[in-house]
């Protein structure tokens, strides 16, 4: 076997987990793959420069680039690694290897590097105890540690301590990256040789000479060229990542480990050393820590040596001891973060007393018999799940995946648990389909295409050592859909079985679901591995689970999918099977085989060299290993004498009972010895052989097989009785059942659920589950369900059982469920015993009448061939019976005659009884044919012994002798008789025989003929028998018909008309098939005469109906009583019964679901004079049915009682009421605080007498009336009391009442412990407190906020216990609020009204009330969530006060608005326009303006036109008001914004003057006076002046001057008196006019002297 590469053996260097991360050097690497190679001679002289030429010529398919650096590397790598040069050797070799990484590492001249030392440490050789396998020995790294660079440096001026720092280790890592990351580096050619191989001595070129010529390259050579390239690219991408890191803008980085710490185990005395190296920049600062608490090496003196060398970072711990077995961890932290490494340490503990010295001898002087574990010294493993998976539902191609997070404590890191998931209790294999994954703390198990086979209970389970701990959950697979709907649902769990050379054996399981149709059968595809060409192979459906493919090719592997078919089509296939290869498995050993196409699972066979002459033996040990109605498949073994050749096989068949062979394979010889023969006539009979054949001839057949007959010799599983549900969760029911009876290959069973009233049915399993218990999940909460149980096998699915009882779908009280005890039980348990529906089942077929009635017992089968030749022979079809048997009337009893006076009537003398009747052909064989009869009318006073057969045949109509049929009589009225002619017809009479003699022979029968019956459906069933003969019922019973047809009777319908109808009007009692072999007829008319008869069912069709029972009357003959169930005293449950009317010879018979219980052993029966009673020993589930109790010799006089799982609850209720009387109490015991924080445990009986007594119990000890406890029974009323004025710590534990009230007890009992007391304790106390509080003045509501409708904040209190004096103080955040009014106490309403709440009003407010007596205070915390909640309620009130919106128009645009109580910016508002939120823009804005919140849509367009809603949203909810600006709206909105928006312009643009010119002028005479003012209008203004309301023109005396548009210039040089007067100005555009008047005043100076002294002298106003 070659050897590992070396790139794969040493790439788990240090701890497995971080091994990508681990730094790798072609010198460690080297210097393993030498002792693993014998190429290379350890410590030759000449390894250094042999070596490096030789890889320099291996390297010839390499990459080129860079290869010049590539080859120095790897030659100085290799000097290096040569361990027996001289010491200056390698110095000079580690200098220049270091001198030209550096070179190329770091170009700066500035720095020089005047030192460098490394060192190869090995590892002490000295054997160790290893906890590794073997091949994790090999794949471990070793014999190396990473060299330790070191350079001395150089002071350099201008270097800052810091970037010394930079350089220093900038130089190091990259001396270090450019050694250990170089591969091996080999030249393609000489002509790539550079100056540094021109110092190789000639001898190495010569030695480089012959190794070209000669070596040729393996596969090992060139795994390790592909891998040097990839080694030399990673390392040039590390190059540039370094650098990269250099690059100022990329400098700092977080902290890296390069080498983790390693875990360690090691022996007490012993040194242990953790090493790390870490990266990162600036450079981490390192701190180790033991169980999370920093190492303290000052603390412990001697014991922890910490160093730190360049990022290698060493922990070593000295003279270890037990304590010392612990985790640490080595934590690195810069600026750029933390990022922190785990390894553990055990220190393991010699066994006996130990000489220290021993300990530092070395490992050769240690015991051999030290054992160490990898769990070191953890007394216990404590496992525990968390965010555990739940039961899970998946559909058919979904995926999913389960898991959990595992805790285990303690935590030993380098060790992991062993998990392992586990599908119903089998493990979990990874496959395709499921993949389970373990991360270090959290297992998962992923389904990548979930499957029916993939439902199921899955565990997971932990191991860690000795200890392991599981969880379990359940994973239900739905089928997926249909791609025909109505379409069955796929088959499941397709296994390949008894695989050979060209036969293997497909086996499936039938699905839940059938779809809209019963499943007809099923297709079987073939795909040869490799390719994806399905083939079927089957043209017909088969029903059967089985079914051998053949015609496979030998050495092939296959796999195989199954799908099924009903009427409405082909549903979904199902999971392709596991891959199968076509081989003998007899054959393999002389196989040569070899996989030649891995992808397509194909096997080329060579068979060994055929030796001539040798004929084959007979096979052997042939049989029929599996026989159905579509094929038959034998079995048999090679023959031992064969030779070397290899043989082929032909299969031969013959009819039963005739020797003419058939060869079934003539023109394809068998190469398996196996063989499926299809196309067999199904019911008949054949006898099988083979022979073998090769070269040399055809051998002798072997021995036949025993007559087989060709149909399913499997049975389909009978239905599942007793379906029981009971409650589990809140969306979970378990249902259990009584598991099928005689079943054979049982695969599961399937369980339905249907909501009660909804008729549609649900799987509840896909997958078919084995037991008689299964937890249905998935259910509705409080609904109503139904339960139903079918049994599958390879013969297909049973008949559906009886639907459950209903159940409301909620939690079990207590836990719920069945328990295991019960489900055990429920498997012995018989079906329902009544059967009380009616209706019409199918057409009526005329029978004849048939009273005579047959014992129950079940029948034994006939042998096949008689004993004796020549003889008839009769065989017995049932077990003997001796039994009472009562013969019905033939007709009605006449009117005012009752029928119970029969007995009065017979004879005191035994006489012999009277001929049977009624003979009828059973079944009928090729020889033989069984009869049955009705018993004699009259048994002449005494039970019939027996019965004589007597036959003759009739040949052309004419009939020959008699003979006899038995010799010895039979008892029972159905018999085999045997030795008869194939064809011929016979009449048969029958004698019947009591102690009285032999009675006279029946009438002569019919004829029969004796020809083999091939009928697929069932004969008749017989011996019918009723009884518990009622006005409205009776029970009918018949024994199963003799001939079940091709398949087992799977049930009976019943069938019922009066006496005197038609044939036409039978009617059935039942649609669904029963089980059962008896009947309640219920709902009968009183005093009609009935006839009932019975049909039989298989799987073919209903077959002919039984013979008629009865006529019988419907009627309760007078005296009649009933099954009484009683009770006693003592709790024993016993039925009983009483009989007026019984005989002398009269016996009462009891039987359970009418099969006589005289064995039962849970049963006693006692009969005393006419009376009787069944005792049962200890009823349970087991005694479940219908019982009835028949008395002989009377006419039919009988009563049942039925037991059901209702009447078992109710009489094992009652039965242990009257073992065991109890005081029923109508309240349990119970704990209330009363006011003053007392404490009162009371209950309250039903009744109690005068006599009763009570006793009062504490933690099991009985504690009396007494200071601290007091004590009150009131007898009237039942009520028990105990008083505690308080609860203390020592109080907590177990109170109980316990009551003797005669011989009746009873009992309650109150857990009051932990949590619960203290919960209690703290109500007392707070209720005591409270009644302290309220002695004073206190709130008898806190304070609280409300929101009046003016959104104000009203704080309230509602007070108590207040008067005159008490005085109330608010206060807000300490501060005590004034507050204008005084508070009157009349409705105890204290109030403060904060008005406009806003965040400056948040705070604590606290209110106090205080007296004389007391004081009591509250507080509201208004911050926060507080605070929020109320400004919600705040901004909701104002939401609430917004008006409706409404449209105004202005000369900018049109505005929407709304109009609140106040408005708060905690308020948020939002506009909308036609559904869209709007953005704001310019043109479009928002907001508010006082009480008012508006929308501005400034220069409107047709596209504004909609519906605009404008939402307050108060925090929580949204309140919103809209309008609809569109139509007439907009119209008159836009209208009336055009209108503005003009008079705005014109109001803007109109001719105006803007001043300049005063109101009144006053100027002396001759004076000039000179006014001007400003004018302004778009267009330019027209300028006109007026004078005393006349047009002024421009002269030379008054100038009128209009420049630039803008400036009027009203001059008059000279002022006159003649000027005075109102002067006016008047602009004009086309937008309007403005006229702007003053009055000029022109005054004398004389005369203005001569009125100053009689007028006030009136200021003058200046001109401008």
């Amino acid at each position: 076997m070659m050897s590992l590469p070396f790139y794969q053996k040493s790439h788990q260097h240090y701890d497995l987990s971080y091994r990508n991360k681990d730094l790798r050097t072609t010198m460690s690497q080297y210097q393993q793959a030498k002792k693993r190679s014998a190429i290379y001679t350890h410590g030759s002289t000449a390894y250094s420069s042999r070596s490096s030429a030789a890889h320099r010529q291996e390297s010839a398919s390499s990459s080129q680039v860079s290869a010049s650096s590539y080859q120095q590397q790897a030659s100085q790598a290799y000097s290096l690694g040569a361990t027996q040069h001289s010491s200056s050797e390698v110095s000079r070799k580690a200098a220049s290897a270091y001198d030209y990484g550096y070179s190329h590492g770091l170009t700066d001249s500035s720095l020089l590097l005047e030192d460098y030392s490394s060192k190869l440490s090995p590892k002490t050789k000295r054997a160790k105890h290893s906890l590794l396998s073997g091949e994790e020995k090999e794949n471990l790294a070793s014999d190396y540690m990473v060299p330790i660079f070191s350079g001395r440096q150089v002071h350099v001026s201008g270097i800052t301590d810091t970037e010394e720092e930079r350089i220093k280790e900038a130089a190091a890592y990259i001396a270090q990256r450019n050694l250990l990351t170089s591969e091996e580096g080999r030249m393609t050619s000489k002509q790539s040789t550079t100056s540094k191989q021109s110092k190789v001595s000639t001898q190495a070129k010569s030695t480089l000479q012959q190794e070209e010529t000669f070596e040729k390259k393996s596969r090992k050579v060139a795994i390790r060229e592909k891998a040097e390239q990839l080694s030399l690219r990673k390392t040039l991408e590390e190059t540039q990542t370094y650098h990269g890191k250099l690059n100022e803008d990329h400098l700092l980085h977080a902290p890296e480990f390069i080498i983790k710490p390693r875990s360690h185990t090691v022996w007490e005395k012993e040194n242990a050393k953790i090493h790390c190296s870490v990266a990162g920049w600036p450079e981490p600062r390192l701190t180790w820590y033991k169980n999370q608490v920093p190492i303290n090496v000052h603390a412990n003196p001697g014991k922890y040596t910490i160093e730190s060398r360049y990022g290698m970072h060493t922990l070593e711990i000295n003279n270890c001891d037990f304590e010392d077995t612990a985790q640490y961890r080595a934590s690195a932290m810069n600026v750029k973060g933390e990022l922190s490494a785990y390894a553990s340490i055990v220190v393991k503990r010699y066994k006996g007393e130990l000489d220290e010295t021993r300990f530092h001898a070395g490992a050769s002087s240690m015991p051999l018999s030290f054992a160490v574990t990898p769990y070191g010294y953890a007394s216990k493993f404590e496992i525990h799940f968390d965010d555990k998976f739940d039961v899970s539902f998946g559909r058919e191609g979904e995926t999913m995946s389960l898991g959990c997070r595992v805790v285990i404590t303690p935590e030993i890191k380098h060790f992991q648990p062993e998990v392992q998931w586990y599908r119903n209790g089998e493990p979990v294999s990874p496959s395709k389909w499921v993949q389970p994954h373990w991360s270090g703390d959290r297992a998962t198990l992923t389904f990548s295409h979930l499957n029916k086979e993939d439902e199921g209970l899955y565990s997971i389970r932990v191991r860690m050592g000795d200890y392991y701990e599981q969880y379990s959950a359940y994973v239900f697979v739905r089928d997926a859909d249909a791609e025909i709907e109505g379409a069955p649902a796929a088959p499941l769990d397709v296994v390949c079985l008894d695989a050979n050379k060209d036969y293997i054996i497909i086996s499936w399981k039938q699905p839940a679901v059938e779809g809209g149709s019963p499943i007809l059968g099923y297709f079987i595809d073939k795909c040869e591995v490799g390719t994806d060409c399905w083939s079927q192979c089957n043209d017909t459906p088969v029903k059967f689970a089985r079914f051998p493919v053949t015609g496979l090719i030998e050495g092939r592997s296959y796999i195989f999918r199954v799908r099924a078919v009903n009427k409405t089509g082909i549903g979904l296939p199902s999971r392709v099977s596991e891959p199968v290869a076509a081989l003998d498995p007899a054959e393999k050993a002389r196989l040569k085989s070899r996989p030649s196409a891995p992808w397509t699972g194909q096997i080329i066979v060579t068979e060994e060299e055929p030796t001539e002459g040798i004929v084959p033996g007979p096979p052997t040990d042939l049989s029929v290993t599996e026989a159905t109605q579509s094929y038959v498949v034998l079995s048999w073994k090679p023959p031992g004498q064969r030779g070397h050749e290899g043989i082929m096989y032909f299969v031969e068949k013959c009819d039963a009972g005739t020797e003419n062979w058939q060869r079934v394979n003539t023109e394809l010889p068998v190469k398996s010895p196996r063989f499926a023969l299809f196309d067999l006539a199904e019911g008949k009979s054949y006898r099988f052989r083979v022979r073998c054949s090769n070269s040399a001839g055809v051998g002798e057949p072997s021995e036949p097989t025993e007559v087989t007959v060709v149909g399913d010799k499997l049975d389909i599983p009978k239905a599942p009785g007793k379906i029981i549900p009971s409650r589990n969760t809140d969306t979970s029911v378990v249902v259990s059942w009584e598991e099928s009876k005689d079943v054979t290959e049982l695969v599961g069973y399937y369980i339905e659920s249907s909501v009660v009233g909804s008729g549609k049915w649900e799987p509840c399993n896909n997958n078919p589950v084995k037991g008689s218990r299964f937890t249905c999940h998935g259910l509705a909460t409080g609904q109503n369900y139904i339960f139903r149980v079918r049994a599958v096998n390879a013969a297909g699915l049973s008949d559906y059982s009886q639907d459950s009882e209903a159940i409301e779908v909620k939690a079990a009280i207590g836990g719920g469920g069945v328990s295991p005890d019960v489900c055990s039980q429920l498997t012995d348990v018989p079906g329902r015993l009544t059967d009380s529906r009616g209706g019409v089942h199918g057409a009526s077929m005329p029978t004849l009448q048939k009273d005579a009635l047959l014992s129950s017992k079940p029948n034994k089968p006939p042998p096949s061939r008689p004993s004796s030749p020549g003889h008839p022979e009769v065989n017995k079809v049932s077990e003997t019976v001796q039994e009472e048997l009562t013969p019905p009337p033939q007709e009605a009893a006449p009117k005012g005659q009752s029928k119970s006076e029969s007995p009065k009537k017979k004879k005191d003398l035994v006489a012999a009884p009277s001929p049977p009747y009624d003979i009828a052909c059973l079944e009928s064989f090729r020889d033989s044919m069984v009869l049955g009869w009705k018993q004699p009318v009259k048994t002449g006073g005494a039970e019939i012994t027996g019965y004589y057969v007597n036959y003759r045949e009739v040949t052309d109509g004419v009939p020959g002798k008699w003979r006899e049929a038995n010799i010895k009589a039979v008892s029972d009225a159905a018999y085999k008789i045997s030795e008869l002619k194939e064809n011929m017809v016979y009449q048969f009479q029958v004698a019947a025989m009591n102690i009285a003699g032999l009675g006279a022979p029946s009438a002569v029968s019919e004829c029969f003929k004796c020809e083999e019956w091939t009928i697929a459906v069932p004969g008749p069933p017989h011996s019918l028998k009723y009884s518990e003969v009622r006005k409205n019922s009776l029970v009918l019973q018949w024994k199963p018909p003799v001939y079940s047809g091709r398949t087992p009777v799977t049930g009976y319908f019943v069938d019922l008309k009066e006496t005197s109808a038609k044939d036409d009007q039978w009617r059935g009692l039942n649609k669904a098939a029963i089980q059962n072999k008896y009947l309640k007829v219920e709902g009968l008319k009183e005093g009609i005469s009935y006839v009932f008869r019975v049909r039989a069912i298989n799987q073919a069709g209903v077959g002919k109906p039984s013979d008629l029972a009865g006529p019988v009357v419907a009627e309760t003959r007078p005296g009649t009583k009933e099954v009484v169930v009683n009770v006693d005293d003592d709790g024993v449950i016993s039925l009983n019964f009483e009989c007026d009317q019984m005989t002398p010879k009269s016996e009462f018979t009891w039987s359970k679901d009418y099969v006589p219980t005289e064995d039962s052993a849970r049963l006693e029966v006692e009969s005393k004079g006419n009376k009787t009673k069944l005792t049962f020993k200890d009823l349970g589930s087991d005694d479940l049915g219908l019982y009835s109790c028949d008395v002989t010799d009377t006419d039919g006089i009988a009563s049942s009682y039925l037991i059901d799982e209702a009447e078992l609850k109710r009489l094992l209720a009652l039965s242990h009421e009257h073992k065991f009387p109890t005081v029923p109490s109508k309240s349990e015991l119970a704990v209330e605080i009363l006011e003053k924080g007392e404490v009162r445990f009371w209950m309250q009986a039903e009744k109690l007498s005068s006599n009763a007594k009570v006793n009062y119990i504490f933690n099991e000890k009985e504690i009396f009336e007494g200071p601290k406890y007091k004590m009150h029974i009131d007898r009237n009323t039942g009520i028990i009391e105990m008083f505690m004025e308080k609860l203390q710590d020592e109080d907590e534990g177990t109170y109980t009442f316990q009551i003797q009230d005669g011989k009746a007890t009873g009992h309650s009992t109150l857990v009051l412990i932990g949590d619960v007391y203290k919960k209690l304790q703290k109500e007392a106390e707070f209720q005591r407190q409270e009644w302290i509080r309220k002695q004073g003045p206190h709130f008898a509501e806190y304070l609280s906020w409300e929101v009046t409708g003016e959104c104000n904040v009203l704080l309230k209190c509602k007070v108590a216990n207040i008067k005159k004096e008490t005085h109330i103080v608010w206060y807000k955040d300490e501060r005590e609020i004034s507050v204008d009014e005084k508070h009157d106490f009349k409705d105890g309403i204290c109030t403060l009204l904060i008005t406009e709440f806003s965040k400056k009003d948040a705070g604590f407010y606290e209110v106090i009330l205080k007296d004389d007596r007391g004081k009591d205070k509250s507080r509201l915390k208004l911050v926060d969530e507080a605070f929020k909640e109320l400004m919600s309620e705040v901004c909701r009130k104002i939401a609430l006060s917004a008006t409706d919106l409404k449209i105004q128009s202005t000369a900018e645009g049109i505005r929407l608005y709304s109009f609140v109580t106040y408005y708060l910016d905690d308020l948020k508002v939002n506009w909308s326009h036609n559904g869209t939120d709007i953005k704001f823009t310019d043109r479009v804005k928002s907001g508010a303006t006082g009480e008012q919140i508006w929308l501005q849509i400034n220069e409107p367009t047709p596209n504004d036109k909609g519906k605009y809603i404008m939402e307050l949203f108060d925090g929580k909810t949204g309140h919103q008001k809209a309008v609809d600006l569109s139509g007439q709206a907009f119209d008159e909105a836009f209208a009336e914004f055009q209108r503005l928006k003009q008079a705005a312009i014109a109001e803007k643009n109109r001719a105006r003057v803007l001043g300049g010119l005063p109101d009144v002028v006053t100027i002396q005479e001759g004076k000039a006076l000179n006014l001007t003012c400003n004018v302004w209008g778009d267009p330019t203004p027209e300028v006109s002046w007026l004078k005393n309301e006349k047009p002024l023109v421009s002269d030379e005396h008054c100038s009128l001057r209009f420049e630039s548009g803008k400036t009027a210039f009203f001059t008059i040089s000279g002022v006159s008196t003649a000027d005075s007067g109102k002067y006016g100005l008047v602009v004009k555009n086309k937008y309007g006019s403005e006229t702007s008047d003053f009055t000029v005043s022109v005054f004398i100076p004389e005369e203005e002297a001569r009125k100053a002294p009689a007028e006030p002298q009136k200021g003058n106003k200046k001109s401008k």
